[in-house]
């Protein structure tokens, strides 16, 4: 299991904006804010999600290079899912892959697809034999 990840973005703000809004459907929703200066020398300043006591999905100001990540969130339902994807598009996302069945991967694979506004890759996932 994963503990955190950490991406460069373009606009801490608007990127704050953005995953408030998208991961809200996902009940991903507490949101802590680390000012570097409280780490080690060097440390950048971070912005987090999470979820049940656990932040886990962080992001910084830097340089993005969209190609070097793919994000999957796990959703709880497939209208969890289709909310997400929905709000991620109307904040601005680029369509990556409408809901439904990922038939290649496995018939009770429901996913949708994003670039959220840094071109990153992001998956809503809606596995029912993990639910």
């Amino acid at each position: 299991m994963l503990d955190h990840v950490f991406l460069p973005v373009r606009d801490v703000d608007r990127s704050i904006a953005f995953y408030t809004a998208v991961l809200s459907p996902l009940v991903i929703t507490s949101r802590v804010d680390y000012d570097g200066a409280d780490g080690s020398s060097g440390h950048p300043d971070l912005k987090g999600f999470g979820a049940n006591g656990r932040i886990f999905f962080w992001f910084r100001l830097g340089v993005v290079d969209s190609r070097s990540a793919h994000v999957g969130f796990v959703a709880n339902s497939r209208a969890e899912l289709d909310a997400a994807y929905a709000v991620a598009i109307a904040a601005g996302a680029k369509d990556n892959g409408a809901p439904g069945v990922r038939l290649h991967y496995d018939p009770r694979y429901y996913a949708a697809n994003v670039f959220d506004l840094d071109g990153y890759s992001l998956e809503f996932v809606y596995k029912s034999w993990q639910h």
